[in-house]
């Protein structure tokens, strides 16, 4: 049995033992890598540790750092009474809301997970309050940072079309951006219904909270969980510094360019530093779990990146004679691969591997790339993820296994149906 396929097989078996046994995967992951990296890929700890994330580690830590605070100093309430006055309190709305902000964000430059990790703690906090399904509110931030990843302007869209230009392939910026916002908001709307949208109109906060007519009237929306002085609606100091704090995240990811991981990191000790007290509360808070989930079943992804698995299984559909089914493959490789690692890298080694099928001419290139750019970012809603792993981070007031396992299943699903989809729909027809 050949090295990459032990590796393969080992990953199985990691899946297996978390979902059975009550077992950190990250835990599971560092070992598999330490066992697969020393005994079957003879890599020492550096190698191992190639794959570590460090950079998702700071932005985990970061951003559910600087929400901690934001929660204990109750900055998360006043924003969710913001949304609430937004849509005069229409708990229907307020998912759909979350969905075309962060796909403004990302329409407009924001890279993805910096869009979802802006947007997640707040949208994750009104669906704990408001009795709405997390895995509904987590799932539209996705979907609609994942929506608006594609614009021209947008950094997913700019990398794909580099790298069409670059391998000298036919490209459409205009049906990539549209593609993906379509399946992406087709995908949002499935999961509305499923996940009990519907049952939300006719709802508002009043109903919700108790809070009495005088007060829906007034459009204040200030009673919240026995908050009945309406503290929650009033800025403070530390809610005015907070919202700056977040308003500079913003300005520092979407202007300057600067990794969302370190400003939240940065912006939340200076707010420690002005409010010790919410810092003690805040560190605590902050998502431990799961960043050894994410941290450990990604690094393992790394040992095989460095043994070569990755490139092992690209090359054994380079063997499959039919275009049209190697083009199907890819997509769902990349779907699969993606769901644990970095989107655009995928789609970067993908898009080249599939220049072979293209010169053919059996497969339209505009197609094809367009199904490789969808099928590994919609994916995105894996726990194993950045996106992901931001929504499984930021949620509150959930059973947090039961919520991996939720995304997992999800995730498991969009991987099996969506390439398929989009393959029948954008290659088998033979576009250019």
């Amino acid at each position: 049995m050949s090295a990459e396929l032990v590796s393969i097989l080992v990953l199985a078996v990691v899946f297996l033992v978390a979902t059975t046994r009550s077992i950190n995967m990250g835990a599971l992951a560092f070992a598999a890598a330490f066992a697969v990296g020393e005994l079957v890929a003879d890599l020492d700890a550096d190698g191992i540790f190639a794959g570590f994330p460090g950079d998702l580690f700071v932005v985990l830590v970061g951003v559910t750092y600087l929400f901690a605070l934001a929660r204990a100093n109750g900055t998360t309430d006043w924003l969710v009474h913001a949304s609430i006055r937004l849509v005069r309190g229409r708990v229907v709305l307020i998912p759909w809301v979350m969905f075309a902000l962060t796909c403004a964000l990302t329409a407009i430059g924001a890279v993805s997970p910096a869009a979802v990790a802006i947007v997640a703690p707040i949208a994750l906090s009104f669906a704990a309050r408001h009795g709405i399904s997390p895995l509904l509110m987590g799932g539209m931030v996705v979907h609609g940072a994942q929506g608006g990843g594609f614009s021209p302007i947008s950094i997913y869209g700019s990398i794909v079309n580099g790298i069409v230009e670059r391998e000298d392939l036919a490209g459409n910026e205009v049906l990539l951006f549209l593609a993906s916002l379509l399946v992406n908001l087709l995908i949002a709307a499935v999961l509305f219904v499923v996940l009990g949208g519907l049952r939300l109109r006719g709802r508002d906060v009043a109903a919700t909270t108790g809070t009495t007519a005088t007060e829906k009237d007034g459009g204040d929306y200030d009673a919240e969980d026995g908050d009945s002085d309406g503290d929650s609606g009033r800025l403070t100091p530390a809610r005015t510094a907070t919202l700056a704090a977040l308003v500079a995240l913003v300005a520092a990811v979407l202007v300057l360019d600067l990794d969302v991981g370190l400003c939240a990191m940065t912006l939340a000790v200076l707010l420690s530093a002005c409010w010790p007290d919410d810092s003690r509360q805040a560190v605590g808070a902050i998502a431990w779990p799961t960043v050894l989930l994410i941290c450990g079943v990604l690094t393992y992804v790394g040992v095989l990146e460095e043994m070569g698995t990755i490139t092992w299984a690209g090359e054994r559909v380079g063997d499959i004679g039919a275009p049209l089914l190697a083009a199907a493959v890819l997509c769902y490789i990349g779907a699969l691969i993606s769901a644990f690692a970095s989107s655009v890298g995928i789609m970067g080694a993908l898009i080249p591997l599939a220049v072979p099928f293209l010169a053919q001419g059996e497969i339209g290139a505009v197609g094809m790339v367009t199904a490789l750019a969808v099928s590994a970012t919609v994916v995105d809603v894996s726990p194993f993820s950045t996106n992901g792993a931001l929504v499984l981070a930021a949620a509150t007031d959930v059973d947090r296994d039961r919520f991996f396992r939720e995304l997992m299943v999800y995730g498991g699903v969009v991987v099996a149906v969506v390439p398929a989809a989009v393959w029948l729909v954008l290659v088998a027809p033979g576009w250019a």
